[in-house]
């Protein structure tokens, strides 16, 4: 009785153990398939995320909105935004468009392009400059937007080295935008695998390839197939939404690109004109350590630097080589060089490098001054607010034909014109009667002593007129009333100068008045200029010089035979590399090849 009462709690135990065994197994094959059934979405643990349960179709448009987002193009996160709030904005209607772009513009010195989101120009339209701040997107107002980039970039275009791969790029794009609405239809199966297919193995061409070299043997047929996988999606009636979705992103994507490069090689192509050279910087230091290594040179010939019977000729600059040229070739083709005195107004870093060039170098026997402007400055504080060299200033003027005319009947004209260190010539030359001013950047062909027996009467300037450009077309920006709205604008570049009559109408004093009550700051000089010299002009003949060898490439080679003066205005200088190649052959002529400190800081090219 004993032994058959101890075996039922035994038994119960060992049910019960087996029931617990039981149990787990059940739980351990349940849990699993819990997580396969995304049962695990309801509990949320610390530190992750519920995942989303989504669609086949789903998961593929992710996947290819994913591989559009790694292809895309990498831009700043405020471009991209400004971009797209522009693109929404354009979505509005082509007539908002059109009327905010009505007629605006104001003149801006080359150098504002360093930033072209804030560009500026004179815009003439009807016969008045108006302001445009904003800019124009379309392609045919480039020269507008950049200036002289656009010349120089389609001037020097270079054929593309990967056509094909942007051909390729081009066709994976349109493929995965029709992918997603081709992938859920069921019919269309086959399709569907081939687009898949073709996606995959341009995606593999494509991550090693660059350039048309790097490309396979066969890859003309691969592009030719899937051109016609994308030609049978498009035959498809597919969720054209999706696939507007998909176009336009690419589309926004690649103008986003598209502009941001441009706006990046504009800024670069002004970096480059406005450095200075690396040689042009040797020379520079160079010839700065050579001047106080010398002690035998300080033999100038000061007694012919300020008599009024000889021919004064007068250079703003800080390039030791393009005033060198000037001289040069002035004096080259001078029919007697000995009544011949220059004066070089330099800045203080450059003066000593300057004063030993002209020392230690011969121009026949003509003379040489080099004098700081900075500490001319200091000796006429009380005259002036100026603080150091102000070159000739560069402006570029944009003219509209109309409201309604295509980008290709607008014009571009570029001039120079005087700055704030020119209005000084009558307090630094007090003894002089009459001056000569030439550019740095001009090369003399003919005898010029011809300028010293012209007539002006009572004007105070001979300069070039260029009537395209008057005061008229700049009085929104102007404060004064009384000016001649005819008045035509001038060139800097070859000017002579009456000083007699410029000191009895005080044109100095005129002009740093006038330079305060310009209304637009940035214009000063140029404004300013214009109304100092309003019907003070004695107009030059055009044949005296030709301009525009610094930016244009149509000037016949007959025209510039003929000149007197040729005037290397505008942003490709012949000493830069991006200088017009076709016109630097008149410029290097007058370089001395031969010169040790040109060749050791390989100068000569």
């Amino acid at each position: 009785m004993k032994g058959g009462g101890g075996a039922g709690p035994a038994k119960r135990r060992w049910r019960g153990l087996a029931f617990g065994v039981l149990f787990l197994v059940i739980l351990s094959m349940l849990v699993p398939l819990g997580f396969l059934l995304g049962l695990h979405n309801g509990f949320h643990s610390s530190g992750f995320l519920p995942l989303q349960r989504n669609s086949p179709s789903g998961d593929r448009t992710r996947h290819v909105d994913n591989i559009v987002r790694k292809l895309g193009p990498t831009l700043p996160k405020d471009i991209l935004k400004r971009f797209v709030h522009e693109a929404k904005n354009e979505t509005r209607g082509t007539n908002a468009t059109h009327k905010s772009q009505q007629k605006k513009g104001v003149p801006i010195p080359p150098q504002v392009l360093l930033q072209p989101l804030s560009n500026r120009t004179i815009s003439k339209y009807s016969g008045k400059a108006v302001m445009k701040g904003d800019v124009d997107r379309s392609a045919g107002l480039c020269e507008l937007k950049y200036g002289s980039y656009c010349i120089w970039r389609d001037e020097n275009r270079e054929d593309m080295k990967d056509s094909t791969v942007k051909k390729l790029k081009d066709q994976l794009f349109v493929a995965r935008a029709y992918f997603p609405s081709v992938a859920k239809m069921p019919a269309q199966n086959k399709l569907s695998r081939e687009l898949k297919q073709n996606i995959q193995e341009l995606e593999r061409v494509l991550s090693e390839s660059t350039t048309d070299a790097d490309l396979p043997p066969r890859i003309q047929k691969k592009s030719e197939r899937m051109e016609a996988a994308i030609a049978s999606a498009k035959s498809v009636t597919a969720d054209c939404n999706n696939v507007d979705k998909k176009l336009r992103q690419i589309f926004d994507l690649t103008e986003d690109e598209a502009n941001f490069h441009m706006k990046q090689s504009a800024f670069l192509y002004q970096l480059a004109v406005q450095t200075m050279p690396k040689s042009h910087h040797c020379l520079s230091m160079r010839l700065t350590v050579e001047f106080f290594r010398d002690d035998l040179f300080d033999k100038e010939l000061t007694e012919k630097f300020s008599d009024p019977t000889l021919q004064h000729y007068v250079i703003f600059s800080s390039n030791v080589i393009a005033s060198s040229v000037v001289i040069n070739s002035t004096v080259m083709h001078a029919k007697e060089s000995t009544n011949q005195v220059f004066h070089v107004l330099t800045d203080g870093q450059n003066y000593y490098a300057m004063k030993y060039w002209f020392l230690k170098n011969r121009f026949k026997d003509a003379v040489v001054q080099v004098l700081n402007i900075e500490q001319l400055i200091l000796d006429y504080s009380d005259k002036t607010t100026l603080s150091h060299l102000n070159s000739p200033l560069e402006f570029r003027v944009s003219f509209h034909n109309g409201d309604n005319a295509p980008a290709m009947h607008n014009r571009t004209q570029y001039i120079s014109i005087f700055s704030h260190s020119h209005y000084l010539l009558p307090n630094v030359f007090k003894n002089l009667e009459k001056v000569v001013v030439l550019d740095d950047d001009v090369v003399v062909q003919q005898d010029l002593s011809t300028l010293w027996k012209l007539n002006m009467g009572q004007k105070a300037m001979g300069a070039v007129q260029i009537c395209s450009v008057r005061l008229g077309q700049l009085k929104n920006y102007l404060d004064e009333s009384n000016f001649n709205k005819s008045s035509c604008s001038w060139m800097s570049g070859l000017n002579v100068i009456d000083l007699v009559r410029w000191r009895e109408l005080g044109i100095s004093e005129t002009y740093w008045k006038l330079v305060k009550k310009v209304s637009v700051k940035e214009e000063s000089s140029v404004l300013a200029s214009m109304l100092t010299f309003q019907d003070l002009i004695y107009s030059l003949d055009s044949e005296w010089i030709i301009s525009g060898l610094g930016h244009d490439y149509g000037i016949s080679i007959q025209s510039i035979k003929k000149a007197a003066v040729l005037h290397y205005n505008g942003n490709m200088k012949p000493w830069l590399e991006l200088g017009i190649r076709k016109y630097k052959v008149y410029w290097k002529k007058f370089l001395n090849r031969e010169n040790q400190f040109l060749n050791e800081c390989n100068v000569n090219p």
